[in-house]
């Protein structure tokens, strides 16, 4: 406390100067200098509660700050924590009890580094080994929570539950809108063209016109596709015919100075369907 020592150093100067300015024989009367120092001393003794005082509120503001931050760490659980991260709005929150459930993580083990504590940390369940850890280790452990939530998620998804969550993304245009501009701002649905890890990001599928697209937001384009599965999308339309949108009934004709080109022509030289599509 600077307070504290700087009146510890003033208050012994000033002992001193009184005891070698006392003139000798000790009168009766009190000496003047003496009582100021006294007075300095009581003085400097209530600057010293003060700022005890102000030091105890500053602890106490402290501890109140840390408090409420534990708090808002208790009450925020590691799911609603990715989901609400900058660019992980396609991912929706998936019900623990699901993820509690062996059945539903069957094969994730061989597919997840650190996969024990990787599904703690998603459930939010004290480590006790966690001080055992290197400081890689619990980089690699905190990759692989999110690996295997993504991986969780993409099953969770074509359940009646996962539907109904991104459901709720879907009629918000959550995932974004279509970029074809025949379909009119339709909103679209995200899809993987893998349902392993690490092979491709996610893509965006259109209900309207079938196509496939790069998500808008560079953030969201790279996120693993795997998290989201080649079906999803197929089989959320398949379940619910009512929402499937009726295919843009125009088709954009290129023109030069008006006129039409024809099949025949160089331009559509590398646009010929295949018999076998047709």
């Amino acid at each position: 406390n600077m307070a504290s020592g700087g009146g510890g150093g003033g208050r012994g100067g000033l002992v001193s100067m009184a005891s070698t300015s006392r003139p000798p024989g000790g009168g009766g009367g009190q000496d003047p200098l003496e009582t100021n120092v006294y007075h300095d001393e009581e003085e400097e003794e209530e600057e010293d509660d003060d700022d005890e005082d102000e030091d105890d509120d500053e602890e106490e503001e402290e501890e109140e700050d840390s408090s409420e931050i534990s708090a808002s760490d208790e009450d925020g659980s590691w799911i609603a924590w990715f989901c609400g991260l900058r660019g992980n709005e396609f991912f929706c929150e998936v019900d623990e009890d699901y993820i509690q459930d062996d059945f539903n993580l069957t094969g994730l083990n061989g597919l997840v580094p650190y996969y024990d504590y990787a599904l703690d940390m998603v459930l939010d369940v004290e480590m006790p080994m966690e001080d055992t850890l290197t400081e890689e280790q619990q980089e690699i452990v905190e990759s692989a929570a999110e690996m295997l939530y993504g991986l969780i998620h993409a099953r969770y998804i074509v359940t009646n539950r996962g539907m109904h969550a991104m459901y709720e993304k879907y009629r918000s245009a959550s995932f974004g809108r279509c970029p074809h501009v025949f379909c009119q701002g339709q909103p679209v649905l995200p899809v993987g063209l893998s349902d392993l890890p690490r092979n491709y990001t996610v893509n965006v599928f259109c209900p309207r016109c079938h196509g496939l697209f790069f998500p808008k937001s560079t953030r969201q384009a790279n996120i693993d596709g795997a998290y989201f599965g080649t079906t999803f999308p197929h089989l959320y339309l398949m379940n619910h015919p009512d929402m499937i949108p009726v295919k843009p009934s125009q088709q954009y004709v290129p023109r030069v100075y008006g006129f039409k080109i024809h099949q025949s022509s160089l331009y559509f030289r590398n646009h010929e369907e295949d018999p076998d599509n047709r």
